[in-house]
């Protein structure tokens, strides 16, 4: 059992810096999902990883092996591109063995592991058919199977999924994990969307700019977001700016306390952060509000209130099971952000007044 370890691994595209001195462990066997905007330095960082870029400054680990200068067709890494990149001349199973008829597999041995691998990804009896006459989603299978033919020591994914319609999509998270759960493999996942990253991963790497904004296991990323940054991109955040003030937070004529929250100078800008569903309409308590309800979004599983409030918007949600009296557009209302609940953040340089 061996981690996959980045050392100050840094990529320089002329003067632009894509990546920027990264330190990450890929535990063994777990699945670690690069997550951020695009042009946020994930997919550079997952082709040096694969072996497809060289690091301007740093080193790649398997173990005790340094891989940083072995080619990409040694390292027997697995990688689904988001393209898929099949052959439509030939048969799926002659897809799934391209690379070990590559490596002289003698042709009963290929059949027999496209077989099992077929198998593996629900799709029995498909190795006849053409790539033409399979949809989006076996196709992907098809792919996943073809990089899993050589037993490869990890696995990397670009963007799999982003190719199929949202039903499909979700689907095949889910099928993806529990195959990947039941191989053991380590995995790396580039993607952009934050509910794909946290139905699939074990650990997060939330990037910006080519840095790792934040490391950790999904609902730890969610319930403590390192920063404003963070908060905004993995779920929905309301945000208020505002200033230290004796162990409060000053927004507008407003103060609020936040017992969580670390210790700032006074006068230091801060950014305050609260999750929809923490905000409470109604009921008394600390960090009160006059609120009034602007729009009303119901989409089934969930109800978004829309607030006007002193120091700006503010969305509430509930849950489809959740009790709410009726409520109704331009109706004043009262609104707590608990303090146990709101995030504070030093305020970024480009977002201060």
């Amino acid at each position: 059992m061996v981690d996959l370890v980045l050392k100050g691994i840094r990529k320089d595209f002329g003067a632009t810096r894509a990546v920027d001195r990264i330190n990450l462990t890929f535990p063994h066997g777990k699945l670690t999902a690069l997550l951020g905007p695009s042009g946020c330095g994930k997919t550079t960082l997952l082709r040096m990883i694969a072996g497809l870029e060289d690091p301007t400054h740093g080193r790649i680990l398997l173990g005790d092996e340094d891989i940083t200068a072995l080619p990409a067709h040694r390292r027997r890494f697995g990688m689904v591109f988001q393209s898929f990149a099949l052959f439509p001349h030939l048969t799926v199973a002659d897809n799934i063995a391209y690379a070990l008829a590559i490596e002289g597999v003698d042709k009963a041995k290929r059949r027999a592991r496209a077989e099992e691998l077929l198998e593996l990804v629900q799709l029995p009896g498909y190795g006849a058919r053409r790539i033409g006459e399979l949809s989006g989603g076996q196709r992907q299978r098809v792919a996943i199977a073809r990089a899993l033919a050589q037993e490869p020591r990890v696995f990397l994914l670009d963007e799999p999924m982003s190719a199929l319609d949202a039903k499909l999509r979700e689907d095949m998270q889910v099928e993806l994990r529990l195959l990947q759960q039941r191989l053991k493999i380590t995995t790396v996942v580039v993607t952009h969307d934050q509910r794909e990253a946290m139905t699939m991963a074990d650990q997060i790497v939330v990037m910006s700019h080519g840095h790792a904004e934040q490391v950790g296991p999904p609902q730890q990323i969610y319930s403590r977001p390192a920063n404003a940054f963070v908060a905004s991109f993995i779920g929905k955040a309301n945000f208020l700016s505002g200033e230290a003030t004796g162990g409060r937070f000053r927004v507008g004529e407003f103060t609020f306390e936040a017992p969580r929250a670390p210790s700032f100078l006074t006068g230091s800008k801060v950014t305050l952060a609260i999750r929809p569903e923490n905000a409470v309409i109604g009921g008394k308590g600390p960090n009160a509000l006059p609120a009034r309800i602007t729009f009303i979004r119901d989409v089934g599983s969930t109800r978004d209130i829309y607030l006007s409030t002193p120091v700006g918007e503010i969305v509430v949600e509930y849950g489809a099971g959740e009790s709410l009296p009726p409520m109704h557009v331009g109706e004043d209302v009262p609104l707590q952000l608990p303090p146990e609940t709101l995030h504070v953040f030093a305020r970024e340089p480009e977002a201060a007044a």
